[in-house]
């Protein structure tokens, strides 16, 4: 009984195959209400995330990195913009005695953080179609397959990477 149970769980290893990793998906920029969002498949990616998947690629990781930090520039300038305008206007609706020329600098901010914004955006579609292009081209085998082979000396597992 036990010879058959290993005889036959041998023969299923043998007609299945085993892949260590899956294809990388290609990544996407969607545009939405204030920004882009950016897709891997159908997994939602932060900018960070989007650095990450795109190591294999040298060219496009460099160019991603480009493009976080002007974005991170524009966050700053944005967040700091909006933070002097809000804090005049809090002021305002509280009582006090807002500083308008806080809420005039704070709102010059964030102006120039606009053009700064597209920047890193036109950045990050350039690295993304940089790397999709690579995942096009690239013609080397991207999953390993263990299977079982049977030759003149015996059964063995084979690993091809």
């Amino acid at each position: 009984m036990k010879k058959s149970f290993t005889l036959i769980a041998l023969l299923v290893l043998g007609f299945c195959s085993t892949f260590g990793q899956s294809p990388v998906d290609s990544l996407s920029m969607k545009k939405a209400f204030g920004g882009y969002q950016f897709f891997q498949g159908e997994q939602r990616l932060t900018m960070g995330q989007l650095v990450e998947a795109m190591k294999p690629n040298e060219q496009a990781y460099q160019e991603i990195k480009a493009a976080q930090s002007t974005y991170t520039m524009a966050m700053i300038c944005s967040f700091a913009g909006g933070f002097m305008v809000g804090w005049p206007i809090g002021t305002a609706l509280g009582g006090g005695d807002p500083n308008w020329t806080l809420a005039g600098i704070g709102a010059g901010l964030f102006v120039v953080s606009i053009p700064i914004n597209q920047s890193a955006m036109k950045k990050t579609k350039l690295a993304v179609d940089t790397f999709n292009g690579g995942l096009r081209t690239s013609t080397f085998r991207e999953r390993s397959e263990l299977q079982l082979t049977m030759s003149g000396q015996g059964i063995g597992l084979s690993l091809r990477f």
